[in-house]
């Protein structure tokens, strides 16, 4: 079988591969013995990849592989053919709230029944033969799931915002589910692949660098670059996503310079929390490091506050450099394009502790 990824439509690849092979998966489950062998046919080695890193997800061969598939298999994994569902889509009988309980598990029926039972698909009980237990997902009712949404969302708004006051932005907004950034990121990601953004890469606010000296590889951020008057943020936030979306798959680190950045207006933490909800958990997962260059008082306050009140990961990896000597103990200096302010930053701040810089070569040495 062909995976059903197509240019055309700009489906993500990813999305498309998961659909595609737990698909696959409820179908072997339905027909046990009847299927002798599946063929995964792809044209192209980016598809190659995804595939082989999937499939283990879905058909683990050993213990391990299926200890890890509990790990990272996506918080939707389809209905009972592997079809991706909407909750809030879909339409749910529920009974009148003054209706008096003639019989109570009448009631409970049908508060329970969806239009998918109603006639158009066999019963529960027939697909529990068919279907694995532990392959399939417990999701809450979306109507209870919603409430409880907005009720965060309230509280939220009405309690005591410290980042806020301060001029930090919005961070205290309710986290979101797995399933919902898995298809915020989808949405995303798929706008990424239709739309040009070569006047936001000709800025070089985010970049890819080489590798770090663990040999994760490296995506540069420089601060001073971000011209927030000249930028469009939907715009940039989508460029993120696509030049993010090749590093977040496996290990990787970030270096950012934020030399002379407060010459220059930043954006809030509320638009840094957006583009993490947008990345997820992956992102938060797999990133091994952020390496912050010339951090000011005022950038280490509003970490310090994420780190304590923000239940979030990637706050806590944060690791601050004073110095690019120091810096390149993490990223060597050949796997870095870094800019010529950022030296001349460096030199201003440190120059007088021993440091010289070659204006050459751009390479930094201990004064002998």
């Amino acid at each position: 079988m062909g995976c059903i990824y197509t240019e055309a439509k700009s489906y993500p690849r990813e999305p498309a591969a998961h659909v595609a092979i737990r698909t696959v998966r409820r179908f072997s489950e339905k027909q046990k013995d009847k299927v002798e062998a599946i063929v995964f046919c792809t044209t192209t080695s980016q598809d190659t990849e995804i595939y082989k890193r999937l499939l283990p997800l879905y058909f683990p061969r050993d213990k391990h592989e299926e200890e890890v598939a509990l790990l990272k298999l996506p918080a939707d994994v389809g209905d009972e053919n592997g079809e991706t569902t909407i909750d809030e889509r879909k339409i749910r009988i529920k009974p009148l709230p003054n209706a008096k309980k003639s019989n109570p598990r009448i009631s409970q029926a049908s508060a329970d029944l969806s239009v998918s039972n109603v006639g158009l698909t066999r019963s529960s009980s027939y697909l529990d033969v068919f279907l694995d237990p532990a392959f399939m997902s417990l999701i809450k009712d979306p109507d209870q799931r919603r409430r409880e949404q907005w009720e965060k969302t309230a509280q939220a708004q009405t309690s005591w915002n410290f980042f806020k006051m301060f001029g930090y932005g919005d961070v205290a907004g309710p986290p979101l589910s797995a399933a919902e950034e898995y298809l915020l990121h989808s949405r995303y990601l798929a706008k990424a692949n239709t739309l040009n953004f070569s006047e936001i890469a000709e800025m070089k606010i985010v970049y890819r660098g080489g590798v770090d000296s663990e040999g994760h590889p490296v995506m540069v951020v420089v601060g001073a670059h971000f011209l927030l008057r000249c930028l469009d943020l939907e715009r940039f936030i989508i460029h993120v996503v696509k030049e993010f979306e090749p590093l977040i798959q496996k290990p990787y680190s970030i270096v950012y310079f934020h030399s002379a950045a407060t010459l220059q207006m930043q954006p809030d933490l509320g638009l840094m929390k957006r583009i993490q909800q947008i990345l997820g958990r992956k992102h938060q997962h797999n990133l091994h490091a952020i390496y912050v260059l010339h951090p000011t008082f005022g950038l280490k306050s509003a970490v310090l506050g994420l780190q304590l009140c923000v239940n979030n990961v990637v706050w806590k990896k944060v690791v601050y450099v004073d110095r690019l000597l120091q810096l390149f103990r993490y990223v060597p200096r050949e796997q870095l394009t870094i800019p010529d302010f950022v030296f001349q930053h460096d030199l201003e701040v440190n120059g007088g502790k021993g440091l010289i810089v070659d204006p050459r070569t751009k390479y930094v040495y201990q004064r002998p």
